[in-house]
């Protein structure tokens, strides 16, 4: 008998470490069942081309083929953050449904490799493929896939040559969507066939509706006013505005976002800074200035920035002749092209500010 307990007590033993792993495991499958955080940009990109703002012209075309019209190559530019990638993915998405559109659009850009060889292969052997499959709910699909090329302006100009032939061989199984920032960057075999569009930047009454929108949807704390400078700042870039406004929440948790908290995101040289270094212009001290500048460089600020800033207070003052601001901006200019060439900052931003000096010191 006792023998036989002790049987029983043995056996129980895999049976208890069996019940505490089934338990962990569906403790671990409910974990991994929560919603995973995503940047606020991906949550709220619009998921039909209703939601896509100010870009009627896009929507109207769109709109005509989700309605059973076919639908042209297409060429959307226009700048940053204006929704070019959102609309055609959103207009994917209607036309295919969430099964089919894996099958059926292919999305390439700059982060990919896309040389001569890619589009010979990757995007000609997808171009080729049959269309198949139908929706799950019964709506019409159309006959045809899309290659979304990204950021087409940073393709080469023989990748793109070699685009030439398979946008028309292919033409009747697969449509083609370029998406650029410069229009002029891309070949002209390639904007002829293509239906162009151009991406308006955003008014900033729409930016300002839509941050608020998400303001409110996450509890965010802020301002009109606070939603106004945001908007400012990002330069008519709603993706950059968004993403502004999420790093400040998460920087102020939960506190009122500020101003300043704003500027230290978006890397803005704060008014007083610019008010400083002007001020050491008038005063006609070349080490007064060149200690500004220093001190400017020391505190991390990008001298691009400056030259960005700097133009819009030299444009807006109207105490400067127009000579002179068109001398000031020239020099804006060329300075501009040393930043992004890779030249020194200190030593550009001392020649600029050498110049804005020699003509401040003209009205004195």
């Amino acid at each position: 008998m006792q023998a036989f307990l002790k049987g029983t007590s043995v056996s129980t033993k895999p049976q208890l470490i069996k019940d505490r792993a089934i338990s962990a495991s569906a403790g671990s499958s409910a974990e991994s069942k929560k919603v995973k955080p995503v940047p606020w940009v991906e949550k709220y990109r619009p998921k039909c081309v209703d939601e896509v703002a100010f870009q009627e012209e896009v929507v109207a075309v769109l709109k005509k083929s989700l309605e059973g019209a076919d639908l042209p190559n297409l060429l959307f530019y226009g700048p940053p953050g204006t929704g070019k990638t959102s609309t055609i993915l959103a207009a994917a998405r209607e036309l295919f449904g969430p099964e089919l559109f894996r099958l059926r659009v292919l999305e390439l850009n700059a982060s990919d490799e896309r040389g001569i060889q890619v589009v010979r292969e990757k995007v000609k052997n997808f171009a080729q493929l049959t269309v198949s499959g139908s929706r799950s709910d019964g709506k019409p699909c159309p006959p045809f896939k899309i290659v979304i090329l990204d950021e087409a302006d940073s393709m080469t100009s023989a990748a793109q040559a070699a685009l030439r032939r398979t946008m028309e061989k292919e033409s009747k199984t697969t449509r083609f969507c370029l998406i650029c920032n410069y229009v002029s960057r891309i070949i002209e075999p390639l904007t002829s066939r293509c239906s162009k569009f151009r991406f308006k930047p955003l008014s900033d009454e729409i930016q300002q509706k839509r941050l608020l929108d998400i303001a409110e949807k996450e509890n965010v704390r802020i301002s009109q006013e606070g939603i106004a400078y945001l908007v400012k700042v990002s330069e008519g870039d709603l993706r950059k505005a968004i993403t502004f406004l999420q790093s400040a929440t998460r920087l102020t948790g939960g506190k009122d976002v500020m101003d300043d908290v704003i500027t230290d995101i978006a890397g803005v040289i704060p008014a007083t800074t610019i008010d400083g270094i002007l001020t050491a212009c008038h005063s006609g001290s070349f080490d007064k200035l060149e200690a500004v500048v220093k001190d400017l460089i020391d505190e991390g600020h990008a001298a691009v920035q400056l030259v960005t800033q700097l133009h819009d207070v030299v444009v807006e003052d109207r105490e400067l002749s127009d000579k002179q601001k068109s001398i000031i901006t020239e020099k804006l200019a060329e300075v501009d092209k040393c930043l992004a060439d890779g030249a020194d900052e200190h030593l550009q931003l001392m020649s600029l500010c050498a110049t804005v000096m020699q003509q401040l010191t003209q009205n004195c």
